[in-house]
């Protein structure tokens, strides 16, 4: 059953994160884990000539993708997120939108080598609805990769979370958590040809680990 996702309170909630996660001197890094040179790097994306990533937040993995003469798009709900971002690194070429996500990809006419999400709107956001929007925005032989924490064991389906705690104001959002064979089968249903999830265990163990995600056209 949907959950009752309510996009102007999941604006503010994201202006609210934003000028707290949002950093001005930090510098263009890719990284799909919470740990900084662990894991996997862009080559996931095979060599993209152009990207689209959804909720891109601060927009450092953009700006490296453009740095290495990539075309880079991005796409976030926040406006003071989009605001802090665009002005950061538009003169790396960057190219960020406010927009929610799934009304961006309905409307958007272009095609990318690669869509990517990271800890971004591919956990946010239904994948019923999410994923057959993405495999319309890829060209031929595109891959969509997102990575984001791995379900809690008997946790799965959407999930209410609140922003910075138990205090203040009852600001929320939904995300999303499945078993590796879940995230697999929901995009072979939304047209994907290939799909491959798996967990990455942390650098220390008992530490989170992260579901990196994989799929192609």
């Amino acid at each position: 059953m949907p959950v009752p996702h309510d996009i102007p309170a999941e604006t503010e909630l994201w202006d609210a994160f934003a000028d707290s996660a949002f950093d001005a001197e930090a510098e263009p890094s890719f990284c799909w884990t919470q740990y900084a040179g662990h894991g996997p790097g862009p080559e996931l994306l095979d060599s993209p000539e152009s990207v689209l990533e959804i909720g891109c937040g601060t927009g450092r993995a953009l700006a490296y993708l453009s740095q290495q003469g990539v075309k880079a798009t991005g796409v976030d709900l926040s406006p003071r997120m989009v605001q802090l971002a665009g002005e950061r690194w538009a003169p790396l070429g960057v190219r960020i939108e406010q927009a929610e996500v799934l009304d961006w990809l309905a409307a958007d006419q272009a095609r990318y080598d690669a869509v990517y999400s990271i800890f971004g709107a591919a956990w946010f956001t239904d994948p019923s609805r999410l994923f057959p929007l993405v495999r319309q925005r890829l060209a031929p032989g595109g891959v969509f990769a997102f990575s984001q924490p791995p379900a809690i064991p008997g946790a799965y389906g959407p999930q209410g979370m609140y922003k910075g705690g138990f205090t203040g104001k009852a600001m929320f959002t939904y995300r999303y958590s499945y078993k590796p064979a879940v995230w697999e089968r929901h995009l072979l249903l939304a047209g994907f040809t290939s799909a491959e999830a798996r967990v990455i265990d942390a650098p220390k163990v008992g530490h989170i680990g992260t579901l990196v995600v994989r799929a192609t056209v």
